[in-house]
């Protein structure tokens, strides 16, 4: 059983009641990954599970925010649009997934992967900023007009580049690990000093498909030909973006950099993140993440 679903002491934040509900979220997890295992009828099992999850998941949220609350926590209206985002967006989107595919053992991944990467982070991050013992990561948030023209924008660029119906998973996508991915961090600038770096997570079934279809013959395994075209498509879905929401000619790619899960995980978790959105194409997942920055 993964290391990854046993609970560490530093998940505590010091409130019996909501540590007490995050030991049992955990708990719930591990069941799951442990009939994930079970080869017959493990997946049934696991459609009762993840219902259990996700009511026990909502009702904890709700307890939490009303602690929140007792006490006057400043961060409270940015901590419920992140419990919000996984109640009516991630969880639903992900449980569409699970229905539609049979329960099938990559859709269970997809779950497993998210949930647990979300609680993690989470917990460590945002719960334990509710006591003071560090910062929280999302300190504002850029939902409004500006999310929906670029959710939009992705949409449609999925759509022209790889021929896919996309659906919204999460607009607080926090690098979590949705099965095995191709990432590339491309960095562009403008003449004015401003500067914009794009994380572009491709899940290899995504790029498989895509390139499976570009050379009309069927493709199995990620070598040099899908990385090198995956580069390509990375930066294509940007311009592409830049173009729908007008800013195609203020920014110019300056490099552009293939990176590793480990990578990619510690400048998330080091660094602030002005968008960060993670959708399903049906054949596979896609982030795109953008952080802001201004140089001197």
């Amino acid at each position: 059983m993964s290391k990854e679903t046993e609970w560490k002491k530093q998940f505590n934040i010091g409130v019996d009641s909501i540590d007490n509900a995050h030991r049992k979220l955990f708990s719930i997890v591990r069941k799951l990954c442990y009939l994930n295992e079970i080869e017959h009828n493990g997946q049934w099992a696991c459609a009762e599970g993840i219902k259990y999850f996700k009511s026990y998941a909502i009702e904890h949220f709700t307890d939490e925010e009303a602690y929140m609350q007792s006490i006057g926590y400043r961060g409270y209206e940015m901590h419920k649009r992140l419990h919000d985002d996984m109640r009516y967006k991630t969880l639903p989107a992900l449980e569409k997934d699970l229905s539609e595919s049979g329960y099938s053992q990559e859709a269970i991944h997809h779950f497993l992967g998210i949930c647990l990467g979300w609680l993690t982070a989470h917990i460590m991050i945002e719960d334990r900023a509710i006591t003071g013992k560090v910062q929280n990561k999302w300190k504002k948030d850029n939902a409004g007009t500006a999310m929906y023209v670029l959710e939009d924008a992705l949409s449609d660029t999925i759509q022209e580049i790889f021929r896919r119906q996309t659906e919204i998973v999460s607009e607080h996508y926090n690098a979590e690990n949705f099965g095995n991915s191709i990432i590339y961090r491309l960095t562009y600038h403008t003449e004015k000093g401003k500067k914009a770096q794009i994380f572009v997570v491709l899940e290899e079934s995504l790029v498989l498909q895509a390139v499976s279809a570009i050379l009309n013959m069927p493709l199995t395994k990620v070598d040099k030909l899908v990385i090198n075209t995956a580069k390509e498509l990375a930066v294509q879905i940007t311009d592409q973006v830049a173009g729908h929401c007008h800013l195609s000619s203020q920014y110019q790619l300056e490099s552009n950099h293939l990176m590793t899960a480990e990578q990619f995980h510690h400048v998330f978790y080091t660094e602030y993140f002005d968008y960060s959105l993670l959708f399903n194409t049906g054949t596979g997942y896609f982030a795109f993440c953008i952080k802001l920055q201004e140089t001197s």
